[in-house]
């Protein structure tokens, strides 16, 4: 428990710093300042910058994942439940980017290395699209002859906004609840909204 402790309060200062200074400009002292303990106790976690950077990277998507399934375990109709997941991800996206400040120009300049830990925040997004739409489908909310084709669609479709979103061109000057409207119609839009639902 102590061991994971640790990890967590040093993953979280690197955080800090990253956001505060940049990777690049941020050092193993600046954390172990941050995060109260000597550079000897970051080491025994971590081998070096870059995979306390990865650490903190894979928190980040850990959080977005638990916010979404947060909002799929909710019990509410399957076709707000996929929206109410969707503007989880959306929202919370938009915290995290905002929260981390320059950590995600870092985060998002190596593009093979962000795909690379997104795979499984992905895979992971996309089963609990596939779960809410099978609900969809039992209940007979959804009519949906390729479950898995349509939850790979709504996952892009949402990585397709998540920037528009998150720099408020999609829906900015909207109230919260026309807002939901309004990423609702984008998605479901997409996927031709009266051939998806009944």
């Amino acid at each position: 428990m102590e061991i994971s402790k640790t990890r967590n309060k040093i993953i979280d200062a690197a955080r800090q710093v990253f956001a505060k200074k940049g990777v690049e400009n941020a050092t193993m002292n600046d954390i172990a300042v941050a995060a109260r303990k000597g550079r000897r106790t970051l080491y025994t976690y971590f081998n070096n910058k870059e995979e306390l950077y990865w650490a903190v990277a894979e928190t980040e998507l850990d959080l977005l994942s638990d916010m979404m399934e947060q909002a799929a375990s909710k019990d509410i109709s399957p076709d707000k439940k996929i929206i109410a997941v969707i503007y989880a991800r959306l929202e919370t996206v938009k915290v995290e980017v905002y929260r981390n400040g320059t950590l995600k120009a870092d985060f998002f300049r190596d593009i093979w290395k962000v795909e690379t830990v997104r795979k499984r925040f992905d895979i992971r997004q996309i089963l609990l699209f596939k779960q809410i739409l099978r609900e969809g489908v039992e209940k007979g909310v959804f009519e949906i002859d390729d479950v898995d084709f349509t939850a790979l669609l709504i996952h892009y479709c949402v990585k397709g906004i998540e920037v528009p979103y998150i720099r408020g061109q999609i829906g900015n000057k909207l109230e919260k609840e026309k807002r939901k409207e309004y990423v609702s119609n984008i998605v479901f839009g997409a996927l031709h909204k009266k051939s998806f639902i009944k």
